[in-house]
Formats: C-alpha cells, sequence, structure tokens
C-alpha cells in the first residue's frame, strides 16, 4: 500500500507560518523605537491606580475598579460614592 503524502498541507502550513513571522515583523517595526513599550504602558496603569488608591478611587477615572474593590480577594475596602 503506497504511503498517502500531505506535500499540500505542510505548503499551506509553511505559507501560515511564513504569514505570521511576516505580521511579527512588521509589528516590530512599529514599536521599534519603544523597545519598552508594554512596560510603559503597565507602569502608567500601575500609576494610575496607584494615584487613585491614594485617593480612595474617588477621583475622575477611578471608577472603572470600583467593581475590583471592596472584596476579600483585593483587599482593599472604601466608602464609595453611590
Amino acid at each position: 500500500m503506497k504511503d498517502p503524502h500531505n506535500y499540500a498541507k505542510v505548503g499551506y502550513s509553511m505559507i501560515a507560518v511564513a504569514g505570521s513571522l511576516a505580521a511579527i515583523g512588521i509589528i516590530a517595526l512599529f514599536t521599534a523605537d519603544d523597545v519598552l513599550l508594554s512596560d510603559n504602558i503597565s507602569r502608567d496603569k500601575t500609576a494610575h491606580f496607584d494615584a487613585c488608591k491614594e485617593n480612595d478611587f474617588k477621583t475622575d477615572g477611578c471608577e472603572k475598579y470600583w467593581d475590583r474593590i471592596n472584596n476579600k480577594a483585593s483587599g482593599i475596602y472604601v466608602d464609595l460614592p453611590e
């Protein structure tokens, strides 16, 4: 019995891998000037959270944290405006 050849499937897989590598390369070109992009985003969000925490989550823009506080998991308990 002759072994089946899957050359077409292998070829399509190689095209998919090449496409994903090309996409990664294009993304790298656009973010090349800021190699710490994700680190800067994380630091900005952490700084915003800390600023909200200092003001008991009552300042503008801190509403997005209200559903994640005042519970045992977060350990942060504040009186929120209703």
